[in-house]
């Protein structure tokens, strides 16, 4: 005897079966993978954000020191400005300290009957024309000269005949002492 079993249904059934749970893990493996693809999409987008933020603090920050460093620069030019003011004001008040000076030195120093006409300066050297009444006036002229502590020794350049017969003109160059001017200055 002989039993015949026909099986096809019974293996559609489970091919079916099959299938579908295939299909179901198909689509629960996409579901997974989308989800995990989104996951991944939002940490990444917060990170992105995150840094946007981080880069945004950071460009204004260096905007802030450029402005500073500008500001910076700005002082220091300024700054450099006024150290030559103050130089020139210096140099300035130095001139002017040496010009009473000599002034003060020439007034001292005048001989009787002498009489300066014309004074020029170049830096320390200074030139000075002058009539005495005769060669002692002259003489005695340059002696004082030359013992005044801000002026060095005259060099005697040329002595003429003045206006009159008796008048001796002469000209000669010293050389002021600018250390002497700034021990004054410094001492009152």
């Amino acid at each position: 005897m002989s039993i015949n079993i026909n099986l096809l249904p019974w293996r559609e059934a489970r091919r079916e079966k099959q299938t579908r749970a295939f299909y179901g893990v198909v689509l629960l493996m996409l579901l997974t993978g989308g989800a995990l693809a989104y996951a991944v999409s939002y940490v990444y987008q917060q990170q992105l954000v995150a840094q946007q933020q981080r880069n945004a603090y950071i460009t204004t920050y260096i905007e802030r020191l450029n402005r500073e460093i500008a500001d910076v620069k700005r002082y220091q030019s300024d700054a450099e400005q006024l150290g030559e003011q103050l130089r020139l004001f210096q140099t300035l008040h130095s001139e002017r300290i040496h010009t009473v000076q000599l002034f003060n030195d020439l007034a001292a120093s005048v001989a009787q009957g002498v009489v300066y006409q014309r004074l020029s300066r170049s830096g320390e050297r200074i030139s000075l024309s002058a009539i005495a009444g005769n060669e002692r006036q002259v003489s005695e002229q340059l002696r004082q000269i030359a013992s005044m502590p801000g002026l060095g020794v005259p060099v005697l350049s040329e002595v003429a005949g003045g206006q009159n017969g008796s008048e001796r003109a002469f000209q000669f160059e010293v050389v002021q002492s600018a250390d002497t001017a700034a021990a004054e200055e410094a001492g009152p």
